[in-house]
């Protein structure tokens, strides 16, 4: 059944680099406890404020822990990643509006601005200054990803065919990513972990944690895939808030102006119906509304919507 190890965030990478010296080799089945720094790498705290956003400066790689040799894995295998657990190890998250980043343009969102979420025992996310909003947490880990065959310093911000920074908010615990070996070692890493996300994360942060990432790391010899795939425990859409669902949609022969106009029309209706600043509906919108593809074949006249969960709201 493998043995349990431990990882500490004490010595993190920023790029995907296959010269970095692993830090933990273990043996196919084995469970690694991998402490993650967020995405920020610690510079926020629960007292941060808008003006930090700005003085932190652009992100230039997301710090990872790792990387971690298997033992007997090869170009050509699958490295499969149970999820069994990923835990806050902070009472706070956050999410940060940098103008000129994320779906919508600075035009729209001109101003930094950064949500403070306290992460409870109750399993709840609730946003600072609208005590009346609590997203469900369903954490998970942003950037899982193993070593890249090319040479060199690779940037971590983009999804890759290593995994990368793919947030996808279905790899909470009881799911499986599979994901392909490149390098002798897998030589695999994981960070930027969220308590929860949209689909679409759209104001480019979800809600941004150090986390505590329990994976059990299982090698499938010779069973080559090109990019990565994942079984969850359950469908999509119901990792997050129970009861009715408020959508909009939009339409056009455009996918990603069809997105941005699906995401506009819900901030307006947060900003009418529910009494949110501008930035805060944009946020909401990027930790719990689900961008999907609802129509494809009927060429110019594909169709998006943007579903967000009402159940968020408690009052």
């Amino acid at each position: 059944m493998g043995v349990q190890l431990q990882l500490d965030d004490a010595v993190v990478h920023y790029a995907w680099d296959n010269a970095v010296a692993p830090r933990l080799t273990v043996d196919p089945g084995d469970t690694v406890c991998f402490d993650t720094r967020d995405s920020a790498d610690g510079w926020y705290g629960p007292d941060s404020s808008d003006a930090d956003v700005l003085a932190k400066g652009p992100l230039t790689g997301h710090p990872l822990t790792g990387p971690v040799r298997v033992r007997g894995a090869e170009p050509g295998d699958v490295l499969a990643v149970e999820v069994l657990a990923v835990e806050p190890r902070a009472g706070f998250g956050w999410t940060a509006i940098r103008p000129g980043r994320g779906l919508l343009p600075e035009t729209e969102f001109a101003q930094a601005f950064l949500q403070i979420w306290t992460l409870g025992a109750d399993g709840l996310a609730r946003m600072r200054r609208r005590e009346d909003i609590a997203v469900p947490v369903a954490a998970f880990p942003g950037i899982l990803g193993t070593g890249l065959a090319e040479r060199g310093a690779h940037s971590t911000i983009p999804p890759r065919h290593n995994g990368g920074n793919m947030d996808l908010k279905h790899l909470t615990a009881g799911s499986t990513l599979y994901l392909p070996v490149f390098v002798d070692g897998a030589l695999f890493s994981v960070g930027d972990a969220h308590a929860a996300q949209g689909d679409g994360e759209v104001c480019v942060t979800a809600i941004e944690m150090a986390a505590r990432v329990t994976l059990r790391l299982n090698l499938l010899p010779g069973d080559a895939i090109a990019e990565p795939r994942l079984r969850t425990p359950v469908a999509p859409g119901t990792h997050g808030a129970a009861g009715p669902y408020y959508a909009t949609t939009a339409h056009g022969p455009d996918l990603y102006e069809c997105a941005q106009r699906a995401v506009r029309y819900l901030i307006e209706h947060l900003v009418r119906e529910r009494g949110l600043s501008r930035e805060q509906a944009y946020v909401l919108c990027s930790v719990c509304a689900d961008l999907k593809i609802n129509e494809i074949v009927d060429r110019p006249n594909w169709l998006v919507s943007a579903f967000l969960p009402e159940g968020v709201f408690t009052a």
